[in-house]
């Protein structure tokens, strides 16, 4: 089955510390069902100086946020929607909102 939620969409976190912002998918890891979002779940990552010289230094970093956390938001509405599929003549799978009832893509 295709993914309902794929890179460059725009999702809603609906869960968690972030609850309420909206960001761009960066990246999606279908094998531990998470994905990243830009701007949500920001984390300090404290980094050891790798050579002589460099200082070590506290990054922050977006990371994974488990499906379930998100919504789709529909590209026609502007408002956060479930995802179905249905089939089109050629036998390949689109995309639709629940709440518009169209086409996303």
């Amino acid at each position: 089955m295709p993914a309902k939620i794929k890179r460059g969409d725009t999702v809603v976190v609906i869960a968690g510390k972030d609850r309420g912002k909206r960001g761009e998918v960066r990246r999606v890891i279908p094998k531990h069902q998470r994905l990243i979002v830009e701007g949500v779940n920001i984390v300090k990552k404290h980094q050891r100086a790798r050579r002589q010289g460099q200082p070590s230094e506290i990054i922050e970093r977006e990371a994974p946020i488990h499906f379930s956390n998100v919504m789709l938001v529909d590209p026609n509405t502007e408002e956060p929607t479930r995802v179905t599929f249905r089939a089109r003549e050629d036998g390949s799978l689109v995309r639709v909102g629940k709440k518009s009832g169209e086409d996303i893509e």
